[in-house]
């Protein structure tokens, strides 16, 4: 764990402020949800909570099935970081956090199908990425967006067209249907 030399007290109804810095610097937002562990040392820990992560072993099986049948990287984000990941480039995202263009695409729901020559291609990641290609479909879970379901291609040569757009859009309609259940 990383001291931040920083001391809150509790108040009469039992709440502590989370220093903005700590918030910022997590991407934690007023009403995000946080779970709370306790460990055998008395120490509390607060984690930002991720209903996708729920799904993890799921989404990875998930994203290995599309993976093997296209033969692209499929990535399935939170609003964070890469829950899993499968393809070519598996050790290069997972658990990687995300760009902040690509938390605005899922915050604002949009679906990108883009080469990297096109205005919209954006970065995934905070790190630079030699994708040629991606789509990227937010996923939505009684009415909020969670995630996103990205498919990738570094090989210049593919195109991606209507079909990438339909497998990305119902992996992200099926994920967030689950997490409904």
């Amino acid at each position: 764990m990383k001291a931040t030399g920083i001391v809150r007290r509790i108040d009469d109804l039992g709440r502590v402020v989370v220093p903005k810095e700590i918030r910022r610097t997590l991407r934690i937002r007023e009403g995000d949800p946080l779970e709370i562990f306790t460990d055998r040392e008395g120490e509390i820990i607060l984690k930002k909570y991720s209903p996708i992560g729920e799904l993890g072993q799921f989404a990875k099986q998930y994203a290995d099935s599309i993976a093997q049948i296209t033969g692209l990287i499929v990535a399935i984000t939170d609003k964070d970081q890469f829950i899993a990941v499968a393809g070519p480039a598996k050790k290069d995202l997972v658990t990687k956090s995300i760009s902040r263009e690509l938390e605005v695409v899922i915050n604002e729901r949009e679906n990108i199908l883009a080469s990297k020559d096109d205005k919209n291609f954006i970065k995934i990641m905070n790190e630079d990425d030699e994708y040629s290609y991606q789509v990227i479909s937010p996923i939505i879970s009684e009415g909020d967006a969670i995630g996103s379901v990205i498919l990738l291609s570094k090989d210049a040569k593919v195109k991606f067209g209507d079909m990438e757009t339909k497998l990305a859009g119902t992996a992200a309609l099926f994920l967030g249907k689950q997490m409904e259940q």
